[in-house]
């Protein structure tokens, strides 16, 4: 299904239809910007360049770039120096949305989270039984 939206590269109204994310003359133009980077990587001097680099050789935006990542329009494996933001601390990340240190940090909390609620449904289970205590009316005289 069609939806009308407003293109936010130049505020244009357009169809949005899924595929394209902006109106169709800035897409026309990104993809002259992006054939111009491409030339860029394809020399082997550039190959490495860092994302600063190519934006300032090429004018490219670095949320276009980043964009370009995400879609594997640009392959990190071809050229090293490409990445995009994680998503919760801003490293460069060749794959996914978040590095591997967040990652890794999000699994822990997980880990300790569901521990301490395993501990909590122990304690409670615990606290459920019943103890029974009975006099021994033969000691009591």
């Amino acid at each position: 299904m069609v939806q009308v939206r407003n293109c936010p590269t130049c505020n244009a109204i357009f169809n949005f239809n899924g595929l394209r994310d902006v109106c169709p003359s800035c897409f026309m133009k990104e993809e002259e910007l992006f054939d111009k980077v491409y030339q860029f990587l394809r020399k082997r001097e550039n190959r490495a360049a860092t994302i600063d680099r190519i934006e300032e050789v090429t004018g490219a935006k670095k949320s276009l770039l980043h964009k370009w990542v995400r879609k594997r329009r640009l392959q990190p494996a071809q050229f090293p120096g490409l990445g995009y933001p994680c998503d919760n601390c801003g490293t460069l990340v060749t794959e996914g949305k978040l590095c591997g240190t967040c990652s890794e940090s999000i699994k822990s909390d997980l880990k300790r989270d569901n521990n301490n609620r395993a501990f909590k449904e122990e304690i409670a289970a615990h606290q459920k039984q019943t103890y029974l205590s009975f006099k021994d009316d033969k000691n009591q005289k």
